[in-house]
């Protein structure tokens, strides 16, 4: 292109009639020596043909080949791409380098930071549960079940062969609530025993035996709940299967441990703390002793 001003005007070589008919008569083409002569192409050229593509792709402003592959049933997407880098890695030479996209570009940037979401959504119900209690043990023995629910869910995924996809792991988020909801039920009545003069055994276990019936009717609608999620068909199934399977798998397992661990762990470390009512009577005193 010849540029003229802010204008580009396009220049198009074109040899007269009849003087050019197949690319071997390019060879006959006359140019100017440096002594003012002409002289033939052919003396200082090579010509050859050779195909090359009609036009070229850049990912990244590098040169690339898009190929297009399609999820088989049986392998999860992690899977396919952890097998497409192993692949890469052994054949590719040096200088040539494998990037995804589309969903996999989309499964590893959200797999980098799902790690970190989990903490995050932990550690914000710690500090939730912690302030509303005004103890930190109590907010330890809630917490304490959640990794065990997160194990469940993750089992019943592999018993079912559902991936861990992005609809998995929101599942995943959501279960940390529901999983701490049904042992908060728990902890809470025993506190609230232990300010009424109860000792820290009579006080478990008279919460246990009146949440349990609280916490199985939460439990046994939730679980109804997913149902639908797991037996739904159609369009975004999928979807909906991988959170129903999430929620009911990790709820239904949990409880177990909810039921019978969260005491145990509760007459292991309440016996260390003093019950709220006791540091009110206790600076109910003192403000009396000052007045």
């Amino acid at each position: 292109d010849l540029n003229i001003g802010d204008q580009s005007v396009p220049i198009i070589l074109q040899a007269q009639n009849q003087t050019i008919k197949d690319p071997s008569d390019l060879a006959n083409l006359y140019v100017s020596a440096a002594n003012g002569g002409l002289v033939p192409l052919s003396s200082v050229a090579t010509i050859s043909e050779e195909g090359v593509a009609a036009e070229l792709e850049r990912h990244a402003q590098r040169r690339a080949i898009e190929l297009d592959m399609e999820l088989p049933e049986d392998m999860s997407i992690a899977e396919l791409v952890s097998q497409l880098r192993e692949i890469a890695e052994q054949t590719l030479p040096s200088g040539i380098s494998l990037a995804f996209k589309g969903e996999a570009l989309t499964f590893e940037e959200t797999s980098n930071e799902v790690f970190i979401t989990y903490i995050l959504a932990f550690l914000i119900v710690f500090l939730v549960l912690a302030a509303q209690f005004e103890n930190v043990n109590s907010a330890v023995v809630v917490m304490i079940t959640v990794p065990f629910g997160i194990t469940s869910a993750i089992l019943a995924l592999y018993l079912t062969g559902t991936s861990l996809n992005i609809y998995s792991q929101i599942g995943l988020v959501m279960l940390i609530g529901l999983i701490a909801k049904n042992a908060i039920l728990l902890v809470e009545f025993a506190d609230q025993l232990r300010d009424r003069g109860l000792t820290v055994r009579k006080a478990v276990e008279q919460a246990a035996l009146v949440r349990l019936r609280p916490i199985t009717m939460t439990l046994v609608s939730t679980l109804l709940g997913a149902l639908p999620l797991i037996l739904s068909t159609g369009a975004g199934a999928e979807a909906r299967n991988a959170i129903g399977w999430v929620v009911f798998g990790g709820l239904s397992l949990a409880v177990l441990f909810t039921l019978y661990l969260t005491p145990v762990i509760y007459l292991g470390l309440a016996r260390f703390t003093t019950p709220r009512g006791d540091e009110s009577k206790q600076l109910a005193q003192e403000l009396d002793k000052v007045q």
